[in-house]
């Protein structure tokens, strides 16, 4: 959802095919018990401390930026969440999946298990909620699962699996596994494909990028 306007609060939601199908019901099923703010339609840089009127309008190009309309899909309208952090943190949660690139053989494998650093969860380094990972171009894995956290309990089943778009996908989870592409058509006349992991923390708001490269078997 988006506010429409910065002078009335006037919201445009648009509901999920779940969302539609609950409120269909007609029997309270549908009711909104979390929600997630971000600020990705934000430029900071437009924040303008010399402004002549006064500091009441430092903020004044920003809060006249038009909004983009909402959008239900949180993989590409929520890609910078705004957290709310225990008081005293010093520093912001950092997600980490020990590598800060991936290479892949053809027909390779590789589990990772993320993990957040700077989160204040006692005795923890993973998030309860799990993590999201996004690649761009699914086409670069033969296999790509996410294990460890119950999808059926969020509501909606197409959840464990998001496609972005034709070529991206998205799994939930606490581990995963990822199988380099053994499709040898793929790749024409290169040596290597590349895309992108996008990794982000379910509790922390947190997210990672990180390159992935499956190369070809000579």
């Amino acid at each position: 959802m988006a506010y429409l306007n910065s002078s009335i609060i006037t919201i445009d939601a648009i509901l999920t095919t779940r969302g539609r199908a609950l409120i269909a019901r007609g029997d309270g099923s549908f009711a909104i018990t979390k929600f997630a703010l971000s600020d990705d339609g934000v430029s900071y840089n437009l924040y303008n401390p010399n402004h002549p009127s006064g500091s009441a309008y430092y903020g004044e190009a920003i809060t006249n930026s038009p909004v983009t309309e909402a959008s239900p899909n949180d993989a590409l309208a929520m890609r910078n969440k705004l957290v709310t952090l225990a008081p005293g943190t010093s520093k912001l949660p950092v997600v980490s999946i020990g590598y800060n690139s991936i290479t892949l053989k053809q027909g390779a494998s590789l589990s990772i298990t993320p993990e957040t650093l700077n989160y204040l969860i006692t005795g923890k380094s993973y998030e309860p909620s799990g993590y999201i990972i996004t690649i761009g171009d699914s086409r670069l894995l033969s296999t790509f699962t996410g294990i460890g956290i119950d999808t059926t309990t969020l509501g909606d089943p197409s959840l464990n699996s998001i496609s972005s778009t034709n070529v991206s996908k998205t799994q939930i989870g606490t581990s995963f596994t990822l199988v380099g592409t053994t499709i040898n058509t793929l790749f024409g006349t290169r040596t290597s494909l590349q895309s992108q992991l996008i990794v982000t923390g379910r509790d922390s708001g947190a997210t990672k990028n990180i390159p992935i490269t499956i190369t070809r078997n000579q």
